[in-house]
Formats: C-alpha cells, structure tokens, sequence
C-alpha cells in the first residue's frame, strides 16, 4: 500500500458526536483525543514522515467560552499524558499558529515538548493551534515586505520557494493526503498555500469514530489514486 508522506487531518465532528449521545460537547472533544492517539501511531507504523492536525482554529476563540476553557485544559493534559509516547517513539512535536494566544501553562508545556523532541526524525507531529490559513499568508508577505523594504530582497526574487519559506510550515513537506471527518465539504481556512495539490479525502464518519480501520481505508483511496500535478497521464507513465 502507497502511504503519503505528509498527512494533514481537518478533526471535525467532535462536538455533533456528543450531542447526537446526548453528551456535554466537550465529551466528543475527549473521546476526539483518543483518536489522536490512535491515527498518530498508525500513521508513525506506517511510515508517515508528516502529520499535522487542525487542532483549534482562530475563528474557535468565539466558541462558548466553557467550551474553550475545556479545550484548552484538554490539550494541556493531552501534552502531559502523551509525553512519554513522543519522546519513546521518535517523533517531534511542532505547532503552527498564533500559539502566543494560547494560555500561559499551555504555552509552557506546548514549548517545553516542543524543545525536549526537537531533534526526534521517526515522524513530525504539527498541532494547528490557534491557526488560520489566511493569517499565515498574511504574515508570509509581511516578513517578505520587510525583508524588501530594508533592502535585502528585490521584489523580482520573491518566488513560491522564497514565498513558502516564510510559512510556519517551512521545512515540513507539502501534505500529500487532506483528510476531512464528518462528511464537510470545505478547507475551512486550514494550510491553503500548503494544500494546492494535495489529494482530498472526505469521510461521513465523525472525529471520535475514526481510528485505524477508517485511516487504512483513506490510504487505500490515496495509493489508487494518479498524481498528476498538472501533467497528463501518458507523461507521469512515460517517467517525464
């Protein structure tokens, strides 16, 4: 089976998981972590260099705030609690995002992470925290627009390479696999600039409910699929 390289996970359907159970949304969010845990050790199992995951977007500040208080407690534990994973098993954590907004002890155990995996290579963990796709673009051009207005870039060399250089995702492959739950069909603001010629999968099956077997599946559609990336198909066999 073809694995991507880089997968890129839109988690959705927490909240819709709960209420359909008749739960407190935050109980679809917690029972969501657990597939996190799951789908980020099938992914390094099966060879996936690269796997980031939309984890709070910068329009989920104006959820209910109990909501977000609850999120944000979620993913302190989350840290704590997958530590030991991380750590034994090679990966790295990263974050993209206006992370300076997340609360002080969050911040502080996403940092602390952060440092203590940096130089693991088994595979790249990327939380999308307090991320907007546009943001990042923004702030792209801001960085170039300086670099320019103080004279160490002409405006004739900004390119994609120099352009893609100043997203928070420098480094990191372009994802080759987007995966959606919960049957929506829209980025919603998620790695625009990075997902121009990702392959896209869209399940029915809520965040909560997505685990190994549902993972498995979405790779199996990846590796059927022909990656073209503009060419023809009687190109991409010749080898050109």
């Amino acid at each position: 089976m073809r694995v991507p390289e880089h997968v890129a996970i839109i988690m959705d359907g927490n909240g819709r998981w709960a209420q359909a159970r008749g739960l407190a949304r935050l109980a679809g969010h917690e029972a969501g972590a657990e597939s996190v845990r799951e789908i980020a050790r099938a992914c390094r199992e099966s060879g996936v260099r690269a796997l980031t995951l939309y984890s709070f977007s910068t329009e989920n500040w104006s959820r209910p705030g109990d909501e977000v208080a609850g999120l944000m407690a979620l993913l302190a534990r989350f840290l704590v609690q997958e530590r030991r994973e991380i750590l034994d098993h090679g990966i790295r954590l990263n974050a993209i995002g206006q992370t300076d907004r997340l609360p002080a002890p969050v911040r502080a155990a996403l940092t602390e992470l952060m440092t203590a995996s940096r130089h693991n290579q088994q595979m790249v963990l990327t939380l999308a925290l307090s991320y907007g796709g546009r943001a990042e673009i923004v702030e792209a051009a801001r960085k170039l627009a300086r670099k320019a207005a103080a004279g160490r870039l002409r405006p004739d060399q900004i390119d994609e390479a120099s352009f893609a250089a100043e997203l928070s995702t420098a480094g990191l492959p372009e994802p080759d696999l987007l995966i959606r739950t919960s049957g929506e069909l829209r980025l919603s603001n998620f790695l625009l600039w990075q997902l121009a010629y990702a392959e896209l999968y869209v399940t029915d099956v809520p965040w909560p409910d997505f685990r190994r077997p549902q993972l498995e599946a979405a790779f199996q559609q990846f590796g059927g699929r022909e990656r073209r990336f503009g060419k023809t198909g009687a190109q991409i066999a010749e080898g050109r």
